[in-house]
C-alpha cells in the first residue's frame, strides 16, 4: 500500500470519530485492524473507551464524562437483526459503567455515513447537534430544537438539512431537565432506555446527533454474507412468527398465569387484570400498524393510536413494548391499555426509560398507600396503585421535573433517601437502576445476573432458567460444555456454570450488533463474522472478547467505588409474593452470595472482592487496565 491510500479493514469503516464540545474540536481515529479484532464492536469499545478516558471519580453529569456511541461489527450490513447500536457513559443513575443498546436505523446509518463510533467529552456552551454525512461530521448550532419532543426534533432536523432519509438519535425535554433515567430515542421510537445515558447528552448540551450516508460497510465475502441473509429470510418465521404477531406485548398472558408478571411494584406476581393490558387486546383495539428495524423482516415493533375523550396517543410514537406494559400496567395496578399507551408516548416525547419511570411510579404508589407520601406531597394526585390518570400524570411530571415529579427524576433510590428509611424497603433496584419486569425469585440465575450486572439489574444479557430445566438440554446449551439440568429456583455450582458459559457468549449481541429476538444460531453467528472481516475465527475468540469487556466493565465500576458490597439484590427479592400464587421461592440473600463467590472465581476475579487478578488481565491481553484495580 503506497501513499496516504487507506487499508481497508473488512467489517468496519476503519473509523472513530472523537468530538470535544468544549472546545468545539472534531478528530478521527483510524484504528489498527488488530484493534478492532481485539475489541470487535459495540460495548466492546464502549469498555475500552470509558475506562481508558473517563478520569477516575468524574462527575457523570460532567464535561469529563465520555458518551460513546458504538456500532457492532455487523450493524448497517443488510441482515436480519443488524439494526442494533450501542451507547455507554458513566451513568448518573448508578455512578458506575452504563451501557445501553437500541434498534431501528439511526446505528446502520451512522455507519454507511463513514464512522463505527463516536467518542463525545466535553460540554457546549450552548445547545449543538451533530451531523454526520458521508464521511464528515459538523457541529451545528440546536438552541432552536431545545426544549422540542423528539418527534418534532427530528422532524425540524430534517427540513433544516432538506434531507427526508436522515436518522437521528435524540433526546427529549427529560434529558435536557437531567432526568437520571432519561434515554436516547433511535428514530423517535427505538430507545437505549438503561442508565440514564439521555442526562449525559443534556448535560453536554448535545440534542441530538443526525446521520446520513450512502457508503455500504466493506465486507470479506459478500456472497456468503447473501447467502446467510437469504436463509434468516425464509426461516425467520420458524421461531419468530408469535413476535411478529403479537410483538413483545404477547408475553403478558404467557407470564401471567405462571405468576411471574411483576404486580404492585413486585409485591404479586399475577395480575387480574392482565388480559385487558396484552398484546392479544393490543392487536384487537389499538394496533394500527408494525414497525421494525434495519433489514429484518421480523417486525416486531406495535404502531398504536388512540383517539378519544380521554387520551390521544400519536402514532408517531409506536407502541409499548412488554417491559413498558408491565412496569405502566400490572407493576402499577393498571388495566387501561389506553392510558399504558399514552404513557409510552408521554417517556417517547420526553425522552425517558420507560422500565426506569413505571418502577419509580410504582415506588411512590406504595409509599403513598403506606402514608410516607401525603396528597400534599403529591399535589392532589391520588397516587393508589390502578390509579391511571394518576400514573399517566406523574409521567408528565417527572419529564417537566414539577412537583413530585422533580423528587423522583432523581430515581427510586435518591427518592427514598429524600422520603426516609421506611421508603428504602420499597425502591428495587441494583446499584441503584430499577429491576426489569421479569421476576427473578422464580429464575435464581437470573436473579445472579441482576445482582451482578455492571450495569444494575439488566434482563438482556441474562439468563433464562427455564432452558436449563428441558430435558434433554438443548443442543446450544451442550456446545457450551454445560450438561446437567438444575430447576430454575436452583442456585448451585452447576448453574452458576451455565450462568457464566452462557451469559458470556450473550454478550456476543452487543458486541456484533445482532438483536437477541433473530434467531441466528451461535455457529450462523461465527459464520456472520467470518464472512463479514475474512477473520479465520470461532466462538472461543469471539467469547474472549465477550470476557474481556465484561473484564473491562468490572474494572470500571471498581475504579468508581462499587464493590461486591453492590452485588445484591433489593430485600424483596427474598421474600415471598404476597398472595404466595405460585410456586417461586425467593432468593435467600446467603444462597446469592455464595452464587456470587463462585461467578467470580469463574470469571478469573478475585473469589471474595470480585477484583480481576493482574494474571486474568494478562490473559485476557489487557494488562494496560492495571492502573484501574483498587488501590492498596
Amino acid at each position: 500500500m503506497t501513499g496516504d491510500v487507506k487499508p481497508i479493514i473488512n467489517g468496519y469503516t476503519g473509523r472513530i470519530l472523537h468530538v470535544d464540545l468544549t472546545r468545539g474540536m472534531i478528530e478521527t481515529e483510524e484504528p489498527s485492524a488488530t484493534f478492532y479484532r481485539r475489541y470487535v464492536g459495540g460495548n466492546g469499545l464502549i469498555a475500552y473507551y470509558l475506562l481508558r478516558d473517563v478520569p477516575r471519580g468524574a462527575d457523570p453529569l460532567g464535561p469529563e464524562n465520555r458518551l460513546v456511541i458504538a456500532a457492532g461489527l455487523l450493524t448497517g450490513i443488510p441482515l436480519a437483526g443488524s439494526g442494533r447500536n450501542h451507547m455507554g457513559a458513566k451513568s448518573p443513575l448508578t455512578g458506575g459503567y452504563g451501557e445501553s443498546d437500541a434498534g431501528g436505523y439511526f446505528g446502520a446509518e451512522m455507519r454507511r455515513a463513514g464512522f463505527d463510533a463516536l467518542v463525545i467529552s466535553g460540554a457546549a456552551a450552548r445547545p449543538v447537534y451533530l451531523w454526520l454525512h458521508d464521511g464528515v461530521a459538523e457541529l451545528r448550532p440546536a438552541d432552536h430544537l431545545w426544549g422540542m419532543f423528539t418527534l418534532d426534533c427530528e422532524a425540524a432536523i430534517r427540513r433544516e438539512l432538506g434531507e427526508s432519509r436522515v436518522r437521528t438519535a435524540a433526546i427529549g425535554p427529560g434529558g435536557e431537565r437531567l432526568v437520571r433515567y432519561a434515554c436516547v430515542m433511535n428514530d423517535v421510537r427505538h430507545a437505549a432506555g438503561r442508565c440514564g445515558l439521555g442526562a449525559v447528552m443534556g448535560a453536554k448540551k448535545l440534542k441530538a446527533i443526525a446521520a446520513l450516508g450512502r457508503t455500504p460497510v466493506p465486507v470479506a465475502d459478500e456472497t456468503g454474507l447473501r447467502a446467510l441473509a437469504r436463509w434468516m429470510r425464509d426461516h425467520w418465521a420458524e421461531k419468530a412468527q408469535r413476535r411478529h404477531e403479537l410483538g413483545t406485548p404477547g408475553d403478558v398472558l404467557d407470564l401471567n398465569p405462571r405468576g411471574v408478571l411483576p404486580t404492585r411494584n413486585f409485591q404479586d406476581g399475577y395480575f387480574e387484570g392482565a388480559e385487558k393490558i396484552s398484546g392479544e387486546a393490543m392487536r384487537d383495539t389499538i394496533l394500527i400498524d408494525r414497525g421494525g428495524c434495519f433489514a429484518c423482516p421480523i417486525r416486531c415493533k406495535r404502531v398504536v393510536r388512540v383517539d378519544d375523550a380521554e387520551y390521544h396517543v400519536d402514532p408517531g410514537y409506536g407502541g409499548p413494548e412488554y417491559e413498558t406494559i408491565a412496569a405502566f400496567g400490572s407493576n402499577c395496578g393498571v388495566d387501561d391499555l389506553r392510558a399504558i399507551a399514552k404513557a409510552n408516548e408521554l417517556c417517547g416525547a420526553y425522552g425517558l426509560d420507560t422500565i426506569s419511570t413505571g418502577m419509580t411510579i410504582s415506588f411512590a404508589m406504595e409509599c403513598f398507600e403506606r402514608g410516607l407520601l401525603t396528597r400534599a406531597d403529591t399535589d392532589g394526585l391520588e397516587l393508589r396503585f390502578g390509579h391511571a390518570a394518576a400514573m399517566v400524570e406523574l409521567t408528565r411530571r417527572i419529564g417537566e421535573r414539577v412537583g413530585l415529579g422533580d423528587l423522583l427524576a432523581e430515581g427510586p433510590a435518591r427518592a427514598a433517601a429524600r422520603i426516609g428509611p421506611a421508603a428504602q424497603e420499597f425502591a428495587l433496584t441494583v446499584k441503584g437502576q430499577p429491576l426489569p419486569m421479569h421476576e427473578c425469585r422464580a429464575r435464581h440465575a437470573q436473579a445472579l445476573g441482576y445482582a451482578v450486572s455492571p450495569i444494575g439489574a439488566d434482563h438482556v444479557h441474562n439468563f433464562w432458567d427455564e432452558s436449563l430445566a428441558r430435558t434433554p438440554l438443548s443442543e446450544d446449551l451442550q456446545g457450551l460444555g454445560i450438561y446437567e439440568a438444575v430447576p430454575p429456583t436452583e442456585l448451585n455450582a452447576h448453574k452458576v456454570r451455565a450462568y457464566v458459559f452462557r451469559t458470556v457468549w450473550r454478550w456476543i449481541a452487543n458486541h456484533a450488533g445482532l438483536c437477541v429476538f433473530v434467531p441466528w444460531s451461535r455457529e450462523q453467528t461465527v459464520d456472520l463474522v467470518r464472512a463479514a472481516t475474512g477473520w479465520d475465527t470461532n466462538v472461543w475468540e469471539l467469547r474472549k472478547a465477550c470476557e474481556r469487556s465484561l473484564t473491562l466493565a468490572r474494572l470500571f465500576n471498581l475504579r468508581e467505588g462499587l464493590s461486591r458490597a453492590d452485588d445484591i439484590l433489593p430485600a424483596r427479592m427474598a421474600q415471598p409474593h404476597v398472595t404466595r400464587s405460585i410456586s417461586e421461592q425467593p432468593v435467600r440473600p446467603e444462597a446469592l452470595s455464595e452464587a456470587v463467590t463462585l461467578y467470580y472465581g469463574m470469571m478469573g476475579w478475585d473469589p471474595q472482592t470480585g477484583v480481576p487478578t493482574p494474571i486474568k488481565l494478562d490473559e485476557l491481553d489487557i494488562g494496560w487496565a492495571r492502573d484501574a484495580l483498587p488501590r492498596a
